[in-house]
């Protein structure tokens, strides 16, 4: 095989720098034993998007290499070392479905097939790009760093139009399929049908209803401050509140109808900002109203959204 890499790829200088760590010399072994691939505590059998290489199907893995990425994994099975990193190959070779095949060439049992990659230790890992070696890391490698290297190789084929993938595979441009959507529980059914007929009465009954049945229903609560938004801000006029509010900077009630047209627009930062950057000028009543509505809207964005988080604690500083 040429040791031409293919154009264009990833450039050599880009590649991740593995340490050699867990290399070995094939004339030299001598390091902890696995079972033989299969058997408990060692690497999986081949299968899948998984095969081993000898002579007899070399040739054609290296054909299959112009329509779609092969990584060949050069080891000996029953290394320990080397079966770590096969086992850790084969699962991300299942996870990318299709996208490359990985195939193992046992060093030891083919060494005419590991010559022809002009391997000096094993484990070692090269990708075939349209019958091309494209050397990637020898050694030991942890999961992220193989990932890395494995999107570097998917990309490099892009670029020269090895975009297939391996049979039963599934072409990464393929969405999918949609999980089956659960249905709702009935009082949050009741209530998204009342807010799609504009009933926003029956729609926060049928969520008080479900959190009287279970005053721990997050979603109830979220949709029930979502609601009252909707009622408070259900005839407001987006330009008359905001102009209201900047004629009156002091006035809470005020800033708590801007503040709703903000979460309705999807603007939280600014919804939350506004209410305690007034919350340190206001007095008792309007630091309590304040408090409340923004417990409320905390709601509707979610407790664990992180915009939350910094608002709750800059409200518990204001007022402790």
């Amino acid at each position: 095989m040429s040791s031409t890499s293919p154009q264009p790829g990833p450039a050599r200088s880009s590649q991740p720098e593995f340490a050699a760590r867990g290399a070995v010399d094939l004339s030299a072994l001598n390091r902890p034993q696995a079972p033989p691939p299969g058997q408990p505590g060692g690497a999986p059998e081949a299968g899948g998007f998984v095969v081993d290489v000898s002579e007899a199907n070399f040739e054609q893995l290296v054909r299959d290499s112009s329509a779609y990425p092969v990584v060949i994994l050069l080891w000996i099975p029953t290394d320990q070392a080397n079966a770590d990193l096969g086992a850790t190959l084969g699962r991300l070779a299942q996870e990318y479905a299709g996208r490359f095949l990985l195939g193992r060439v046992d060093a030891q049992a083919n060494p005419q097939v590991a010559a022809a990659f002009q391997v000096q230790g094993v484990p070692t890992v090269v990708a075939v790009l349209q019958g091309q070696p494209l050397p990637l890391f020898q050694g030991a490698a942890d999961e992220q760093q193989i990932r890395g290297v494995l999107d570097q190789v998917l990309a490099a084929a892009e670029q020269n139009g090895v975009t297939g993938v391996a049979p039963g595979g599934v072409p990464a441009t393929d969405e999918p399929a949609p999980e089956p959507e659960q249905p709702l529980p009935p009082l949050h059914q009741e209530a998204y049908d009342a807010i799609e007929r504009d009933d926003l009465d029956g729609a926060a009954a049928a969520y008080e209803k479900a959190l009287r049945q279970d005053p721990k229903d997050a979603d109830a609560t979220a949709g029930l401050a979502q609601v009252h938004i909707m009622q408070r801000t259900h005839d407001s006029d987006l330009a008359a509140v905001r102009q209201a509010a900047a004629a009156a900077p002091s006035d809470v009630d005020a800033a708590l109808a801007v503040a709703d047209m903000d979460m309705l627009g999807g603007k939280v930062d600014d919804a939350f900002a506004r209410l305690l950057d007034l919350l340190t000028e206001t007095d008792a009543d309007g630091k309590e109203k304040i408090r409340v509505r923004l417990l409320e809207l905390f709601e509707v964005a979610g407790t664990t959204d992180p915009r939350v988080s910094k608002a709750r604690k800059r409200l518990a500083i204001s007022l402790y």
